[in-house]
């Protein structure tokens, strides 16, 4: 972990503008630290985008847009750890849709869930992989 999904209206960007979105953020969550320990492993890092085709956003105008951004992690952080990763991502994330937001009606919001490890089930080999690197 972490796992960030973004799910996005399809009049909001086309599937470069998010690709490069997906890659700031991914680097963002690699970037996290706390007492310069990184706060998630790199082989946990999860950012996926989830185009919405059907939505009504607020009265129905078609030039209204959104992203929702849910960042799940496993408990364990302390607040100020999950403050400062929302901060970060938060922020670029209103960072890369300025321009939309100046132009047209926007909602973008984040929300940080954190799961109980009694809950998952997980089989990944990329965390031994990327220390054979």
């Amino acid at each position: 972990m972490p796992h960030l999904t973004l799910e996005y209206s399809a009049n909001l960007a086309d599937a470069e503008s998010i690709s490069r979105l997906c890659n700031t953020l991914a680097q963002c969550l690699a970037e996290q630290r706390d007492n310069e320990q990184r706060v998630f492993p790199l082989g946990g890092i999860r950012v996926r985008a989830l185009r919405c085709e059907h939505y009504c956003i607020a009265d129905g105008r078609a030039d209204a847009a959104f992203l929702h951004a849910n960042l799940k992690i496993a408990a364990g952080r302390s607040d100020a750890t999950k403050k400062a990763t929302g901060d970060a991502l938060f922020a670029l994330i209103k960072q890369h849709f300025a321009n939309e937001f100046e132009q047209s009606g926007l909602a973008l919001s984040l929300e940080i869930n954190e799961f109980s490890e009694a809950g998952t089930w997980k089989h990944n080999n990329l965390h031994a992989r990327l220390k054979a690197q």
